[in-house]
């Protein structure tokens, strides 16, 4: 009924047609606008004017407008998404004028409709679908595109003109993500492909790859009997990958075997391992590359392995995450819980009533009051800055690096109906003292930026004890109330850098080391509140 009631005006009542071929009717009610100096529309190769075609832009749509963090009209990204087809033929363009979308192939009019309803996320959908069936009868570029290619133009057009953080994913993709996300149905090995074969460089414990008897240097030469000579390694990788509880045969030509063999591995379900636990000069070192459905779970046992009854006894801990980008959100809540006892972690405030959430800890230090230190850098984002910023506040840790990225928004993941996704900003991060960490970030109490020599250590610590560090005329405890001139200054204090030398971790082993200087570097943060009130 929508779509009879939005075009009724321009052509006259279409009927009750079924939805393909109400949209096919459009289509060709469009072409005959079409001013009489351009040539015939052609038929498309591959239809886009399906009702699946809508129905994944209307989802789209309404999702976005119903959940994005600022309020945005349908107007503003159904037009925007019908200007993202001139990113696949740059002679398409739109035009919107009294009321209606115009339609131009280089310059000429091709298609004049009714602009639909600012209210019917189904009406922009079934609009941007007859629309671009016209459009495709013009254009050999558009005529040529997938309909993933131009769901990707469509939707990099509407999106493009929220933020950075808000982007669309085809299915090929979306599964990718999904997989680092939750896991996937694989052996859990990792290889590399060289020389015709994938040979193993790490089996991950407790799957059945390290089960099943392969070893570090296996060269798997044949997957499903496919030559891997003849593959890349995304090919292998989609080999192996598969349902689970099923099964993949692998021959493997082992050094020093006398012939290649072959072995039959079961699939289960794998979730990347986020972290990485090692000991060092005394200290338990847990470095978490990002977060996942299984991270929290990781850091319990990294955790619960540093500090067995019957393990050596460490110092303290160093929580590492330079370089991690994020992930769940969850997780990263879970994490910062397992180091702390009481106290907030974390809020989330948004536009949408399911985007206000308030977090707190559950009561429980894993850690047991072992001195912590954080280490973070400019390539430190989301998750890994709500766990950073939540032990700082909570003086439960010592950060030590670079100001991190500054990527305090919290995005939601909406699968659409073609199983391509789009990921949408929807909430912002407040740390426990009150600020947002959006555009600003974590700020280190122990401040690395530009300095690269061990040499420099015991000067880089006691600058930050002495109060030569970053807050020292701007408040930490003071943040929330700083304008963007304030928030500015206190981040190019102690600029982000990637950071990969061993400065940073020598910094952190000598603050563990001495509890007497962790203690102080706690403390560095309230004594800079109390120099600036």
């Amino acid at each position: 009924m929508y779509f009879t009631r939005i075009f009724a005006v321009e052509w006259g009542m279409l009927g009750f047609q079924p939805f393909a071929g109400r949209i096919a009717a459009l289509g060709a009610v469009l072409a005959l606008t079409a001013c009489a100096t351009q040539e015939a529309p052609q038929p498309s190769q591959s239809s886009f004017a399906e009702p699946a075609a809508a129905e994944v832009i209307s989802v789209a749509l309404d999702n976005i407008t119903d959940k994005y963090i600022e309020p945005v009209s349908l107007d503003s990204v159904g037009t925007e998404g019908l200007r993202g087809l001139a990113s696949i033929d740059p002679a398409i363009s739109l035009k919107v004028d009294d009321g209606h979308l115009i339609l131009f192939n280089d310059g000429q009019e091709i298609a004049r409709m009714q602009q639909p309803s600012a209210e019917d996320a189904r009406a922009w959908g079934a609009a941007l679908v007859a629309l671009t069936e016209t459009a495709r009868g013009y254009s050999s570029e558009l005529r040529n595109a997938s309909s993933e290619k131009i769901y990707e133009a469509i939707f990099d057009g509407v999106l493009s003109h929220l933020d950075i953080f808000s982007r669309y994913a085809g299915n090929v993709e979306a599964n990718r993500n999904r997989a680092k996300r939750d896991g996937f149905g694989g052996i859990g090995v990792r290889f590399r492909v060289e020389g015709g074969a994938a040979i193993v460089t790490r089996l991950i414990e407790d799957t059945p790859a390290a089960k099943s008897g392969l070893v570090l240097g296996d060269r798997i030469i044949a997957v499903e009997g496919h030559a891997v000579a003849q593959l890349d390694s995304v090919a292998v990788t989609e080999l192996i990958r598969g349902p689970v509880h099923t099964h993949v045969n692998l021959v493997i030509d082992r050094p020093n075997s006398k012939k290649p063999f072959e072995v039959s591995v079961p699939r289960a379900h794998i979730v990347p391992q986020t972290v990485i636990v090692r000991r060092e000069d005394g200290i338990g070192i847990v470095k978490i590359t990002s977060f996942n459905q299984e991270t929290a779970h990781g850091m319990e046992k990294a955790i619960a392995q540093l500090t067995a009854p019957n393990a050596p006894p460490i110092s303290g801990i160093i929580l590492d995450l330079r370089g991690n980008p994020g992930g769940l959100l969850r997780q990263s809540i879970k994490v910062a819980d397992q180091l702390l006892t009481q106290g907030d972690i974390l809020r989330t405030v948004g536009r949408h009533p399911d985007s206000l959430h308030h977090y707190t800890a559950g009561g429980t230090d894993l850690a047991a009051g072992l001195p912590v230190v954080v280490l973070v850098d400019g390539k430190s984002a989301s998750a890994a800055e709500i766990v950073a910023a939540a032990l700082q506040d909570r003086d439960r840790a010592v950060v030590i690096g670079t100001s991190s990225y500054g990527k305090g928004s919290v995005q939601t993941v909406i699968r659409l109906p073609n199983d391509g996704e789009i990921t949408l900003t929807w909430s912002k991060f407040v740390a426990p003292s009150g600020y947002y960490l959006h555009g600003m970030g974590v700020v280190p109490t122990v401040c690395t930026s530009g300095h690269e020599k061990l040499s420099e250590t015991t000067d880089i610590i006691q600058s930050a004890l002495d109060g030569a560090g970053p807050g020292v005329e701007i408040s930490w405890r003071h943040r929330a109330f700083l304008d963007d001139k304030g928030r500015s200054q206190l981040r190019s204090a102690c600029p982000s850098e990637t950071r990969r030398g061993p400065l940073d971790l020598e910094v952190a082993k000598r603050l563990i080391d001495d509890r007497k200087l962790h203690a102080r570097a706690l403390l560095v943060t309230a004594a800079t509140a109390e120099v600036t009130n």
